[in-house]
């Protein structure tokens, strides 16, 4: 059987690790929000995308069939 170096020998806490976590959690501070027109630049680039996209296929079908 093998020895816990970090700890007493047989009296591990279980919530150990928790406690530790939510101490890092809360080291960090409040994060803050990003503003709500922010998010719009990746929306705008997969829109264009899909357009460009529909665009290629309508001509490619468009040369196929004249």
């Amino acid at each position: 059987m093998t020895t816990n170096p970090h700890g007493p020998a047989g009296n591990q806490d279980p919530s150990g690790n928790t406690q530790m976590f939510r101490a890092f959690v809360d080291e960090a501070g409040p994060q803050r929000q990003p503003a709500p027109g922010a998010s719009a630049g990746p929306r705008f680039g997969l829109i264009a995308g899909v357009v460009a996209a529909v665009a290629i296929v309508a001509a490619v079908a468009w040369l196929a069939l004249a």
